[in-house]
């Protein structure tokens, strides 16, 4: 059996609050209430992106900006979802599926536990994954640097994709 392994990573900050009517952010194609939003020509899902990321790279396909840049008017306010259903795609077009996910939140606020399990249900959808399969935690970074100041939040995210030639 043929096996790969990706890693990603995506950081977003926030939106001064004076710039921002969105009262939201969103992760793992969840809302969650904020009081500022995530700076991003799409909707700023940095789990979803992160995870993209790792799909892509352990593929050597690059990473989502390469797919989807920031640059062209088509991805603007981009529903990310999207993004990782169009990812999902590539995967399996060159013959692997997605096996496991294991995704980290660093974020001094909001709160993610009570959204996690939506995260996952959401991306299980998305990806045709066991839900027991799907892992994501989050953690502050005790006040240090840039997430633990609150002004934005990053996501890692590490794949294993399988050879689905064979499967049945």
């Amino acid at each position: 059996m043929s096996i790969r392994i990706g890693q990603g990573v995506d950081v977003h900050a926030f939106a001064p609050e004076a710039d921002t009517s969105d009262s939201a952010i969103t992760l793992g194609g969840v809302k969650i209430p904020h009081s500022c939003a995530l700076l991003a020509h799409s909707d700023g899902d940095v789990l979803l992106h992160a995870l993209c990321d790792a799909l892509l790279g352990a593929l050597a396909l690059g990473d989502i900006g390469q797919h989807f840049p920031d640059n062209d008017p088509e991805y603007a306010n981009a529903n990310s979802r999207d993004l990782l259903r169009e990812v999902m795609m590539l995967v399996t077009a060159r013959g692997y599926q997605l096996a496991n996910a294991d995704m980290t939140i660093v974020a001094q606020q909001p709160r993610m536990a009570p959204y996690t399990l939506t995260m996952r249900e959401n991306i299980s959808r998305d990806t045709n994954l066991a839900l027991d399969a799907i892992s994501i935690k989050a953690t502050t970074s005790e006040q240090l640097g840039f997430t633990g100041r609150g002004e934005g939040i990053a996501c890692f995210a590490v794949v294993l994709l399988e050879s689905a030639v064979g499967k049945t």
